[in-house]
């Protein structure tokens, strides 16, 4: 029986992002519920941070996955996500992660009327045969097998949504696709509700007072947290006080048991939050707003060398100033705003003259940029609903 013309199901999966996933549940979930007569489930692995009592009104959770990521519930995932699509009748499915993709395509090819939408968060070919987690024969083998589905994907979807600006100049199968059927969503803040945002910019405090340095988000080797701890470690010869929190997900058994080791060894330099276990993104903010320091000391690499982190945007939204390297992209950005210094996270570092030049910067001169928020993005995503239904 389908649904009446007056309303509108809605679909957004995925399987490694939790129920809770901030771009999922945090910003398209809200966006699109808050049109009339809409309804959304979210779904993605468990248990996440949030129960499904805590969603808003219109906004439901369902878990396709718990446990490991190369574990066989994975593969059961897939099951329970085409069980889910058989029950919930879904008008429309925004889909978040490409394995969900030939089973989409399968459920869209039983009745053309149903839409899918595909929202590539990743350069998913390119992150596999740079990144080297998998051995030479099965890195291209999933790496030509992923643009193949993607390619077919795109071309049958109802609309393409891009996190990255690069993606549209990376990815070739874009190219042939309708002009109007590709929108770039990036990942900017979306406040909590009733969350009180700064509107001014930040003091720092005196050398002889602690230094809060923070690195949140995802934990792994590629996006620097070991030169974090070095880098803070170095700081504090000449701000003795300078103390770096690690607060996310470490999806890497090996990085994060190598990581556990550095902390403790680190003699109060660096303390350790999740890692092993989902954070609530309460947490996060929180840990945000109290920190004085935002670290992004990512390594050049490229699959993340042209994107533009979450965190950065969340630490522009919280007037928290930015430590980044020199990647142009970023720079720009940051300048842009006064939001933050260029620093060598490797041995270039020179601890003494940074705290010079950090203790006579000021930042955030003209308030927090408005471009850093969700706002500018649900605007288009509404839109790109409207024209599907």
């Amino acid at each position: 029986m389908p649904h009446p013309s007056s309303s509108t199901v809605v679909l957004l999966a995925s399987v490694l992002k939790p129920v809770d996933d901030t771009r999922m549940f945090g910003k398209f979930a809200p966006t699109l519920a808050a049109r009339p007569h809409t309804t959304v489930h979210v779904a993605g692995r468990g248990p996440g941070s949030a129960s499904a009592a805590a969603a808003p009104s219109g906004i439901q959770q369902h878990v396709l996955f718990s446990g490991s990521r190369l574990s066989w519930s994975r593969l059961r995932a897939q099951w329970s996500y085409w069980q889910l699509l058989r029950r919930l009748r879904p008008d429309v499915v925004f889909v978040h992660a490409p394995e969900l993709l030939p089973l989409t395509l399968l459920w869209h090819g039983l009745d053309r009327q149903r839409q899918f939408v595909y929202d590539i968060r990743e350069n998913y070919a390119l992150n596999v045969t740079t990144q080297r987690v998998y051995g030479g024969l099965t890195r291209r083998a999933l790496a030509a097998g992923l643009r193949w589905i993607e390619t077919l994907a795109a071309r049958r979807a109802a609309g393409v949504v891009l996190a990255e600006r690069s993606y549209a100049e990376e990815l070739p199968f874009l190219r042939a696709l309708p002009a109007g059927s590709v929108v770039v969503l990036e990942n900017k803040y979306q406040p909590a509700p009733a969350e009180a945002l700064l509107s001014h910019s930040r003091t720092l405090p005196a050398r002889h007072e602690p230094l809060e340095l923070l690195y949140s988000g995802t934990i792994s080797e590629l996006n620097g947290v070991f030169e974090a701890i070095t880098f803070t470690q170095t700081l504090r010869q000449h701000w003795p006080l300078a103390r770096l929190t690690i607060i996310g997900f470490c999806q890497r058994p090996d990085q994060l048991q190598r990581l556990t080791q550095v902390v403790a060894a680190s003699h109060g330099a660096a303390m350790l939050i999740g890692g092993a276990t989902l954070v609530p993104h309460a947490q996060i903010r929180a840990q945000i707003q109290r920190s004085h320091l935002g670290l992004l000391p990512y390594r050049p690499h490229p699959s993340t060398w042209r994107c533009v982190p979450t965190k950065l945007f969340e630490y522009l939204a919280n007037g928290l100033p930015l430590l980044i390297p020199a990647n142009d992209y970023w720079r720009r950005l940051v300048q842009q705003h006064g939001a933050g210094l260029v620093v060598g996270f490797d041995e270039t570092f020179d601890a003494a003259a940074f705290v010079e030049v950090l203790t006579a910067s000021s930042f955030y001169l003209q308030g927090i940029p408005p471009e850093a928020f969700w706002h500018t993005e649900a605007t288009k995503l509404r839109a790109l609903l409207d024209t599907i239904r």
